[in-house]
């Protein structure tokens, strides 16, 4: 078997462990998110491949949500020919505003993917307000 190998590949991908650690904003580790707005409804979608759906923790506290993963350490018997997949505790925080609505949070977790469906508060939604007038009756205004 003939193997290419490329030794400022395997720096660059060991400089990037040394000095990101456990992940930036920017360059998160181990979990990628995706999130957007459907109606009145904010969804979170976050990447944990190959975790058990009993080893993720969902905590808010306030307006933060917090995601804790964890992805067990390989047996010490078997012989690691190649280990890119971080291992451990991956955590993750998301700070939201006070237009959503924490206390409705829903999640669901499929194929690898932890999806959070978060409203938004009723007293963020648009409504109409009437304004009364001595004398021409009610009108409503959009607020």
């Amino acid at each position: 078997m003939l193997m290419r190998t490329d030794p400022f590949r395997e720096l660059d991908r060991l400089t990037q462990q040394l000095f990101r650690g456990n992940g930036t904003l920017a360059y998160p580790a181990a979990m990628p998110m995706d999130a957007w707005r459907e109606g009145d409804t904010f969804v979170v979608e976050f990447d944990l491949p190959g975790i058990a759906p009993d080893a993720i923790e969902l905590d808010v506290e306030r307006n933060v949500v917090t995601v804790r993963a964890e992805r067990p350490a390989r047996s010490e018997t078997q012989e690691m020919l190649a280990a890119e997949r971080a291992r451990g505790t991956f955590s993750r925080q998301l700070v939201l505003g006070d237009n959503l609505d924490t206390e409705h949070i829903e999640a669901g977790y499929d194929a690898g993917v932890l999806t959070l469906r978060i409203p938004v508060a009723e007293q963020a939604k648009p409504r109409k307000i009437e304004i009364t007038s001595a004398g021409s009756g009610r009108q409503a205004i959009d607020a």
